[in-house]
């Protein structure tokens, strides 16, 4: 599996004889999709007032996913590659373990949990567009091995799992304590 993701890594990565015009638009991409990702969400909420108190629990969980997919990383401490001489690093970044992505941790978390609600599914699809090709940029600047992306979509699945069977039980409470009025 590890020759995999290397072989996969040297095929898309920028590697030690780039294309400027490649580099500097990933470096773009991996820096400011997060940032478009908060954007869109800020629009979202605009367009659909009805709809921000969900966002709000949006956020509180993709909050919670960027301190789990931190927390993973830092105790598998997996390299990145710049760190292993695999790729120069085109982007600024900290030499910590680069498993699970938490940039894609989090920017999936965000469009599967709006990829439930109707009003939000466009929104939710753009993001997870948007987190796909941040993951791509993230790679090909060196600082993020393939399997760091799957790994971070693998933890979003998780956490918006949990927070849909959260949401029902509040929800099951909610009506019980109705019913009892």
């Amino acid at each position: 599996m590890e020759e995999l993701n290397l072989l996969v890594f040297l095929s898309i990565a920028a590697g030690h004889e780039p294309r400027a015009w490649l580099v500097s638009a990933a470096a773009a991409i991996a820096v400011g999709g997060p940032w478009l990702c908060a954007v869109l969400l800020g629009r979202t909420a605009w367009l659909h007032p009805r709809e921000r108190a969900f966002l709000l629990a949006v956020l509180a969980c993709a909050a919670l996913a960027s301190m789990l997919a931190h927390a993973l990383a830092a105790g598998l401490n997996r390299p990145r590659p710049f760190m292993v001489g695999l790729s120069p690093i085109y982007i600024e970044h900290g030499a910590r373990g680069s498993l699970p992505s938490a940039h894609a941790t989090v920017m999936f978390t965000v469009a599967l949990l709006c990829l439930r609600r109707p009003a939000l599914r466009s929104a939710g699809a753009v993001i997870f567009a948007l987190g796909s090709l941040t993951g791509w940029a993230r790679i090909h600047v060196g600082v993020h091995f393939p399997a760091d992306i799957p790994a971070g979509l693998l933890l979003a699945l998780v956490l918006a799992a949990a927070f849909s069977a959260l949401g029902a039980v509040v929800a099951r409470i909610s009506r019980g304590s109705t019913q009892s009025s």
